[in-house]
């Protein structure tokens, strides 16, 4: 998982021209063609209107190709091209659109899970230089899709947790691996969670820092939920429920990939990086409603779901890394359904303690068309956490909020004077769009690094 191959060569390689076009410039670039190559355009009826593709045709096949952009800057706009263009390798002439956008949303759409079924075909390739950011990106995106991808049967918790170590040993990460004894004592709400199944639960902790970091840098840490099954514990899913669920581990996988970013980039900073790897299931050792358990910030927790394991799995993060006083802490985690049926598949829930980090975190999510929607971390509905016997209880008894309630459970084991973000993601694509194949996505980290590198790394 560490070394896909993008669809991408030098770009001195023999390649046939694709030509991008904005409605506003179309006469302009059609006045740039040979007569008999615009007159075929103007017949065909090209516009330039988004992720249109005309084949330009020439004496000996195929030649060239028009392509579409309409108005929009996103790097999705070039995601349908490796499918569509002809197999074989093509160029990007020079026009109206920035080169890094441009080879990341190619690679983005290039990418296909083949570990189990051979791919149809294979894509276009592309001959480009340089891009170095958009490179670094994609193969980040790809890995974390290529772990949201496997069945649970090949990834579960070791498994994950030995692809986190494996990525802080590339970087030359300093790496701690907590399972057994060593997980009762310092994390009981992840040994907790995964006591139910025969796969022992492991929590990984990396610690990196950047080339040009100092003991008085910037710190940032990552704390992702990895849930490699949910099967609801004793309250168990519905069979439809489960189908999706060996993505679980989602947000596990996006704080990997956005910490390969932060460490291929190599960023003046401090690095520190938590993933819980567990799955949550059903056996006579398995955690039961009503159970009480005692996390790392000694606040006892009611179980009154089982099937919201992924906050008891978070907490106990949560309280090691804000305890470490860190300049940002962020969590990623597919959560909610309710952050869905609130907001759709498409951007994660955000929840910032902080105006001014919620206020950076959106803008970079619009800069780099990475969105976010920011959702309310509401005092109001604190109090549909208590429980009468215990500190709190990890789900509510109200059928209403269940997004921002679990915000604010999360945010009863954060230090306070933290700057805090919590993503609740899908993860998924559930069908295939230009540069979304159906199946595993990093959503917002992206905007998340954009976000650290305006605030953390401005000289």
């Amino acid at each position: 998982m560490m070394n896909q191959a993008l669809p991408l060569v030098a770009a001195a390689s023999p390649s046939r021209p694709v030509i991008t076009v904005r409605p506003r410039a179309l006469e302009a670039v059609l006045g740039t063609l040979e007569a008999a190559q615009a007159a075929f355009a103007r017949a065909a009826g090209f516009s330039g209107k988004a992720d249109e593709l005309l084949l330009m045709p020439s004496t000996d096949g195929i030649g060239s190709a028009l392509f579409g952009l309409g108005e929009s800057a996103s790097p999705l706009g070039f995601g349908s091209l490796p499918y569509r263009l002809p197999a074989g390798t093509w160029r990007l002439e020079a026009g109206d659109y920035d080169l890094d956008a441009a080879v990341l949303g190619f690679c983005l759409g290039a990418y296909r899970y083949t570990e189990f079924k051979k791919a149809a075909r294979q894509p276009a390739t592309l001959a480009v230089d340089g891009a170095a950011g958009a490179r670094s990106q994609a193969q980040a995106i790809w890995m974390a899709r290529d772990l949201i991808n496997a069945p649970a049967n090949v990834l579960g918790p070791v498994e994950l947790a030995d692809a986190a170590v494996a990525l802080g040993a590339h970087y030359g990460a300093q790496v701690r691996r907590s399972s057994g004894a060593d997980l009762d004592a310092a994390y009981p709400t992840v040994a907790a969670v995964g006591r139910g199944s025969a796969r022992a639960a492991q929590v990984v902790v990396m610690q990196w820092r950047g080339g040009k970091a100092s003991d008085s840098s910037p710190h940032v840490w990552l704390c992702g939920k990895g849930v490699c099954f949910d099967s609801g514990g004793y309250d168990l899913k519905p069979s439809a429920g489960m189908l999706r669920m060996k993505k679980d581990m989602g947000g596990a996988a996006n704080v990997l990939a956005l910490a390969r970013m932060i460490m291929q980039a190599d960023l003046p900073i401090r690095l520190s990086v938590s993933v819980g790897c567990v799955e949550n299931s059903v056996s006579g050792h398995a955690m039961r409603p009503m159970d009480i358990i005692r996390t790392r910030r000694g606040l006892t927790v009611e179980v009154g779901n089982t099937d919201a394991e992924g906050r008891l799995v978070l907490c106990d993060l949560l309280a090691e890394a804000s305890d470490a006083g860190p300049d940002l802490l962020v969590d990623c985690a597919t959560l909610t359904g309710a952050a869905r049926v609130a907001i759709g598949p498409d951007m994660p829930a955000l929840f910032v303690n902080d105006e001014n980090w919620a206020e950076s975190l959106l803008a970079a999510g619009k800069s780099t068309h990475d969105p976010l929607w920011r959702l309310p971390l509401w005092d109001g509905y604190d109090s549909w956490l208590d429980s009468p016997v215990a500190d709190m209880n990890n789900v509510s008894s109200k059928p209403m909020a269940g997004a921002v309630v679990a915000g604010l459970f999360l945010r009863r084991f954060v230090a306070a004077n933290t700057c805090w973000a919590h993503l609740d993601m899908y993860a998924w694509n559930d069908a295939t769009r230009p540069g979304r194949p159906e199946g595993g996505e990093a959503m917002g980290m992206r905007a998340v690094l954009a976000a650290i590198e305006a605030r953390l790394c401005a000289a």
